[in-house]
């Protein structure tokens, strides 16, 4: 598939007419049109696409809607918001505790200790399971572009034994806890859905602090624009910073795919795809597709905006993202100049990740100078 870059990957092919892109016996729907059409038709697009359990997303029908009815429960905004003071001391915590306080300070590993901790701090997982969490974000990253199975194999089963220390320590009260004892639920759909919540997040809320951080590097004015409406009572702040946020991420998306397989054979135009075929919806194509998208239009790109899905497996994690998001900005730009260049104003230079966004990001957070410095 995507070897380097899954928006040059994308680029390319949308650039080239195409719609769908055949990679060996897989198939890669990289337009708007089609990934919509097919995010929508889990009758002949199937989510079942792992022999693993997976809840809620390799299900389909009403295994799923049950499952998404649970899920969504957790994830709701109104409950979701009453974290905002964790992730708010959580990005205090890493934001005061930067090596760097006034040079310029790697936002990468900033953002994967952020991510790490508002996670600890919505779900009360034990502080002594950090740095196992911040070694498995990077070691998942790696496998997952390798191609290597069995290294897949053994990220997979350390993070599930990361869940199960999670859940034996939860303390009373506390999501996991709740999950693990409110719902009936066997030792192993507790573990799926813990692995649904946290595996992904992790590495891709980490991501997205990072996308965002190169747009405001490189529009200074937008940068100033939010830091104003993330204000304390600044009105209507929030929503203009989700869509803004939205905008940035759909343009740079760091949630690259998803997998479908095919329950019949399926035409689309002039792509046969035979049933029982592994399809990918790449929403990083999709959401630079130039037919649907054109410039930074955070308004009027809104409707088509497919950063987080479509469908009945929209992802039901958005409220609690942008929550972790808006936390980590609202403290970084109070603390914080986000820039480009490095501290001999060198300006600096990226190397993008297979996973999406970057491996390496070329912008920086510098210290804001206070009236007494």
């Amino acid at each position: 598939m995507w070897v380097v870059d899954p928006r040059e990957f994308a680029d390319k092919a949308l650039d080239a007419g195409k719609s769908v892109v055949v990679s060996g016996d897989e198939y890669i729907v990289v337009s708007h049109a089609e990934a919509v059409a097919v995010a929508h038709d889990p009758e002949r697009f199937s989510s079942r696409v792992s022999a693993h359990l997976q809840i809620p997303n390799g299900l389909d029908g009403h295994e799923h809607a049950t499952a998404r009815a649970l899920v969504d429960s957790y994830l709701a905004s109104e409950r979701v918001s009453r974290f905002l003071p964790q992730f708010h001391a959580a990005a205090q915590q890493v934001l005061d505790g930067a090596s760097a306080p006034v040079g310029a300070t790697d936002i990468g590993e900033l953002a994967r200790l952020y991510a790490v901790r508002a996670m600890q701090g919505w779900l009360q997982w034990p502080e002594h399971l950090t740095q196992r969490l911040l070694d498995w974000i990077q070691d998942n990253d790696r496998a997952r572009v390798s191609g290597d199975r069995q290294w897949t194999k053994r990220v997979a089963e350390e993070f599930d034994a990361i869940i199960r220390i999670a859940v034996a320590e939860a303390p009373e009260g506390s999501e996991t806890h709740l999950l693990a004892t409110g719902h009936g639920l066997s030792h192993e759909e507790v573990v799926s859905i813990l692995r649904n919540w946290t595996a992904g997040d992790l590495g891709s809320m980490a991501r997205c602090i990072e996308v965002i951080a190169v747009a405001f590097a490189n529009a200074p004015e937008l940068q100033d624009r939010v830091r104003v409406i993330l204000k304390p009572g600044e009105h209507g702040g929030q929503r203009e910073f989700e869509a803004i946020a939205d905008e940035i991420l759909r343009n740079d998306n760091p949630f690259v795919s998803n997998r479908r397989v095919t329950t019949c054979p399926v035409d689309f135009g002039q792509t046969h795809i035979p049933q029982g075929t592994r399809v990918h919806i790449h929403w990083t194509g999709a959401n630079r597709d130039p037919k649907v998208f054109e410039g930074f239009d955070p308004q009027g790109h809104a409707k088509d905006n497919l950063v987080w899905g479509t469908g009945p497996h929209y992802c039901p994690g958005k409220a609690l993202s942008m929550a972790e998001l808006r936390a980590f900005w609202t403290e970084a730009l109070a603390r914080c100049e986000v820039v480009a260049v490095d501290e001999d104003g060198a300006r600096l230079e990226g190397v993008r990740s297979a996973n999406g966004g970057w491996e390496r990001s070329p912008a920086r957070l510098v210290r804001r100078k206070t009236g007494g410095e």
